[in-house]
């Protein structure tokens, strides 16, 4: 039986031996660290050096480049081809012969090697694990041309409060990492930013060239959530920030490759200054079966990207991830790099502020809570290539609606870091003191946020409000008449201050059926679009 096994396990290693596996290849050093830190202008740009400096970040040997001899002597190295490398982790990505791959570390620089298939260096057969399909993005759309339509995505987490105070994004730095940005360079719905030369540049890191525009539609939807413009009918959450627009997902295939083009995009990102990465991508499942992450590997800490993404974090940058659109599947965690500890995760709600059910569920492996918040991703309007206004579905769409927001509330606050701004956006959320696996800490309200960070700041009060009968019966319509026609929000306390009704409104008179109430005191709050508000006291009988 001892002799059955060895032959057995020999025939296993020469299988494997002979497959052309991935690995990431990692080095000891970076021989030309003093260098580099003593010209920090040889790696960073001014605008990514000033990042650092407000935020007190000090340069390190992460911020080094990649050691150009020792990918050079891998390329070299027989049978094995880089397909990818990154300065953060100091690694390169390859590919070849497991033996040629192995035979890499005869090298004295290389530290360590990781198959991408965990099994390919220890001779050991995969399990048979069940795959659910490949989801990256949702893809149900629907073409409607109403006036508004992304009115619900921006004031749902009060962006339009933010933008009425002037923080629009001006002077912000965002990349969109993503799979192509179809029409970007022609279509309507993207000329203001063309016109006022707001894409600052391009690279496809897929194909190693600046074109981004013909590969995929994708990035096209989720960048106009955060850019786009159409006067009258449709406006980004942050339309006047800069950006930069990045591919690093191969639509032809699912490969773990993607991860460390990813991985570059991000540290090219860094490099240049920017302030918030948004990426509606998510990696679980691959073409190759062996290459497949488990909800093990959702700790923050296992996947090439969830720790480049990390890295980027403690750059200075703020990363927002789809939280991913599994929540229906057998696979319905959340997938990598949105399990990172300092990604800002983000699930899909509807408008009516309810989950939708291909949000995909934390909490990471490692049981943090995890998506941090929520915005619309369901029947969330976009523009698509072909330059109409639809609705679509997708935490690919939650992210960059939230992404946009991010990016104003940190042009409001310069001063504050990264993280600091994130703890302040989970805590303004409405679920912030009971999270959940779906929600996490739910809905931010930035309004609340920036009330919170300026307190100077003094909402105008409004009086010219009637409402009435007061006291009113359980059986009766409230009436709320205003002095001309306005949207406002109205939301009925009780006495302990909790939330027993709520309702928008957009008329001179509105007749509100009100929920059956205990009879007794409540507060009428009354909000109106440009943030007037008054309270009303009501007596139920």
């Amino acid at each position: 039986m001892k002799k059955i096994f060895f032959i057995l396990f020999g025939f296993i290693s020469m299988i494997t031996w002979s497959q052309t596996e991935d690995a990431w290849v990692y080095f000891t050093d970076k021989p030309d660290a003093t260098y580099y830190l003593a010209n920090p202008l040889e790696m960073l740009t001014q605008r990514a050096l000033d990042r650092r400096t407000n935020q007190g970040i000090a340069l390190d040997e992460i911020d080094v480049p990649i050691a150009t001899s020792y990918v050079n002597q891998i390329e070299a190295a027989s049978g094995i081809t880089v397909l990818a490398q990154s300065k953060w982790l100091n690694a390169v990505h390859v590919q070849g012969l497991v033996s040629a791959i192995e035979n890499l570390e005869g090298f004295s620089f290389v530290s360590s090697i990781t198959f991408a298939n965990p099994y390919a260096s220890t001779k050991t057969p995969a399990p048979n694990i069940h795959r659910a399909p490949i989801n990256k993005w949702e893809k149900s759309t629907y073409t409607n041309f109403d006036y508004g339509m992304a009115a619900d995505q921006i004031e749902m987490l009060g962006g339009d409060f933010l933008h009425e105070q002037n923080f629009t994004g001006e002077g912000m730095l965002i990349a969109v990492i993503d799979s192509g940005f179809e029409g970007v360079n022609s279509i309507s719905g993207f000329a203001r930013l063309r016109n006022n030369n707001q894409i600052l540049g391009t690279y496809n890191f897929v194909t190693r060239d600046e074109d981004v525009y013909i590969d995929h539609y994708h990035g096209t939807m989720t960048l106009s959530t955060i850019g786009g413009f159409v006067a009258g009918e449709f406006v980004g959450t942050a339309p006047d920030a800069d950006f930069y627009l990045f591919v690093s997902e191969d639509v032809s295939q699912e490969h773990v490759l993607e991860e460390s083009l990813w991985v570059e995009a991000a540290e090219e990102a860094d490099r240049l200054g920017v302030d918030v990465i948004n990426t509606s991508l998510g990696y679980s499942l691959f073409d190759n079966p062996n290459h497949d992450h488990s909800y093990i590997d959702m700790d923050g800490a296992t996947t090439f990207i969830s720790r480049g993404a990390e890295i980027a974090s403690s750059r200075g940058m703020i990363v927002v991830n789809s939280a991913g659109n599994s929540g229906n599947n057998d696979w319905h965690y959340i997938t990598a790099p949105a399990d990172a500890v300092s990604v800002l995760t983000v699930g899909a709600v509807y408008n009516d502020e309810t989950i939708t059910n291909f949000s995909s569920y934390g909490p990471s492996f490692d049981g943090r809570v995890k998506p941090d918040v929520c915005a619309q991703g369901g029947d969330a309007a976009v523009i698509n290539p072909s330059d109409e206004l639809i609705y679509a579905n997708g935490t690919s769409f939650s992210s960059p609606i939230m992404a946009g927001v991010v990016t104003c509330f940190w042009q409001a606050f310069p001063d504050k870091t990264n993280i600091e701004l994130m703890q302040i956006i989970k805590e303004s959320a409405d679920r912030y003191t009971t999270p959940d696996e779906q929600y996490g800490y739910g809905i931010p309200n930035f309004e609340t946020a920036f009330i919170t960070l300026d307190t100077t700041y003094i909402a105008p009060i409004l009086t010219e409000v009637n409402v009435y009968p007061n006291p009113i019966k359980q059986t009766q319509k409230l009436q709320v008449n205003f002095p001309e026609a306005t949207k406002a929000s109205i939301e009925l306390l009780d006495i302990t201050g909790k939330s027993v009704f709520k309702t928008n409104t957009n008329a001179l008179l509105n007749h509100i059926q009100l929920p059956v109430l205990t009879a007794g005191l409540y507060i009428l709050q009354i909000k109106t679009a440009n943030h007037t508000s008054i309270n009303k006291k009501i007596v139920v009988e």
